[in-house]
């Protein structure tokens, strides 16, 4: 354990069978950068693990007692935004797959998966990539379910050319306002949130477009036609 560096990744793995927790946490021990900061039994100790631990990533099970694994990530996302979420699932449907986009998971696995596929994932998750984006090219029926939602959520405007954005709802409604020329106080004000959400949302934009600053992160989203540029005056 001393020999984890601060760099390391700090991972909680969620799932109601002992058994398989014990098999996940053999593989991952393995890599030397990975550190694994707890275990949750059901979906309530999940996201009360996750805020307590603030890990790097997330590795929770679908079919949790208390709390789903979709709920659960729903909240996780919502309360810290800079954790990226892996979903593991028993059953690959594609019903799981759209609701697992729709919390906002960073990545979405089979449990049967190669011990190396999971270890990739976390790395990639950890870095900011959304690969969840690879399995909804894959199946149409999911992606036009996308699709069609993302059309009628007013912040990515319409004839959006990248409807699979990597960033939630939230995050763009933030950057659209930062666009419009608004401070994080400003922008707190009118979405009836906390000035630190603001600040915690901030982080995940950046760290996920791979952006130095609010300038940059506003330029890449205006050019990937997210949100709107700044509005000119009458």
């Amino acid at each position: 354990m001393s020999e984890k560096s601060e760099r390391a990744i700090r991972i909680l793995i969620a799932d109601a069978s002992r058994i398989t927790t014990m098999g996940i946490r053999q593989v991952l021990e393995k890599e030397q950068d990975f550190e694994i900061v707890g275990i949750a039994g059901d979906g309530e100790e999940a996201v009360a693990k996750t805020n307590e631990l603030e890990p790097d990533v997330l590795v929770i099970e679908v079919d949790l007692p208390r709390l789903s694994g979709i709920k659960a990530t729903q909240r996780v996302r919502r309360e810290l935004p800079a954790v990226g979420v892996i979903i593991l699932t028993a059953q690959d449907q594609e019903q799981i797959l759209f609701e697992a986009i729709r919390a906002g998971a960073a990545a979405y696995l089979h449990k049967d998966c190669e011990p190396t596929e999971l270890v990739d994932a976390i790395r990639k998750v950890r870095s900011g990539q959304f690969i969840i984006n690879e399995k909804i090219f894959s199946r149409p029926a999911v992606a036009s379910k996308v699709l069609a939602e993302f059309r009628e959520l007013s912040v990515y405007g319409p004839g959006s050319t990248h409807v699979f954005a990597p960033l939630s709802p939230r995050e763009v409604q933030i950057l659209d306002n930062i666009a419009q020329g608004m401070t994080n106080k400003e922008v707190a004000y009118a979405l009836a949130i906390s000035e630190q959400t603001v600040k915690n949302h901030m982080s995940s934009i950046l760290r996920k477009l791979s952006v130095n600053d609010r300038t940059q992160a506003v330029v890449y989203a205006i050019r990937q036609g997210w949100i709107k540029g700044p509005e000119i005056g009458n």
